[in-house]
C-alpha cells in the first residue's frame, strides 16, 4: 500500500512542483507539507485531498514525458570544502533538475565545486547519489562516493582504509586523514551540466565555500 509520504513524493515528481506549490494546491502551509514528508499523517479532508490529487496527477497524468525530477541538495566539494552549517535544505532540494531518463525515486543530487577530482568529476558536474546509505562502510573501501564527515563537511572522494582509520583521497590533492563519516552516498551517475535541465530555482543558502583539499 502506498503511504501518504510516497504519494506526496510521487505528486512532486510527476508535477515538477516544489513544496510551496504543493502546499498552495492543498490549501495548507508549507510547514504542514514538510511535516507530512517527515512522517506526520494527515487526517480527514486533508488526507482525502492528497489521495484525490495523487489519482489525478500520478495515476491519470500524462505518460509521454519520460524523465525524472531529482532535487539538488547543495554543493559537494572536490577541492572546495563545503561547510553547510548555515544551510537550510528542504526535502525537495534547493534546486531541482530534470534528467531525460527514468531513475529511482530515492535519489538526490549535488553540484561539484572544485577540481581535485579531475578528470572524472569537473566543476559544475551534477553527481546523483542515493539519499539513504544502503551498504556498510566496508563496501566503499577503494570507491569514490559522496560523503558527509562527522563535522558536517561534504566531499566527493575515494574512501581508503588506513590501518584503523579512514582517509579521503583525491586524484589531484593531498589526502584528508583520519576522518569520521556520518553518511556515504553511493554514486548513481555523474552528469555534465549540459545534460541536465535545471527547473525553477529555489531560494536558500547553499553552504559556504572555503579552501580545502
Amino acid at each position: 500500500m502506498t503511504s501518504i509520504e510516497q504519494k506526496l513524493r510521487a505528486i512532486i515528481k510527476a508535477s515538477g512542483w516544489k513544496q510551496a506549490q504543493l502546499a498552495e494546491t492543498l490549501n495548507v502551509t508549507q510547514a504542514t507539507v514538510s511535516r507530512w514528508f517527515s512522517g506526520s499523517e494527515p487526517e480527514g479532508q486533508r488526507r482525502d485531498a492528497i489521495n484525490e490529487l495523487y489519482e489525478r496527477i500520478v495515476d491519470d497524468g500524462p505518460r509521454e514525458r519520460s524523465g525524472t525530477i531529482v532535487p539538488i541538495m547543495g554543493f559537494i566539494g572536490a577541492g572546495a570544502e563545503i561547510q553547510p552549517e548555515f544551510e537550510q535544505t528542504p526535502s525537495d532540494g534547493l534546486d531541482q533538475i530534470w534528467i531525460p531518463f527514468e531513475l529511482e525515486d530515492d535519489l538526490i543530487a549535488f553540484e561539484v565545486r572544485g577540481i581535485s577530482m579531475l578528470p572524472v568529476y569537473r566543476e559544475g558536474h551534477v553527481v546523483v547519489c542515493y539519499r539513504e546509505q544502503k551498504r556498510p562502510l566496508e563496501y566503499f573501501y577503494g570507491l569514490e562516493a559522496a560523503v558527509r564527515t562527522d563535522d558536517g563537511r561534504r566531499f566527493i572522494k575515494t574512501i581508503i582504509r588506513s590501518g584503523g582509520n579512514i582517509d579521503l583521497h583525491s586524484f589531484n590533492a593531498e589526502p584528508i586523514h583520519d576522518v569520521g563519516l556520518e553518511w556515504i552516498g553511493e554514486i548513481f551517475a555523474a552528469l555534465p551540466k549540459t545534460s541536465v535541465r535545471r527547473l525553477e530555482r529555489r531560494g536558500g543558502i547553499q553552504g559556504r565555500l572555503g579552501l580545502g583539499s
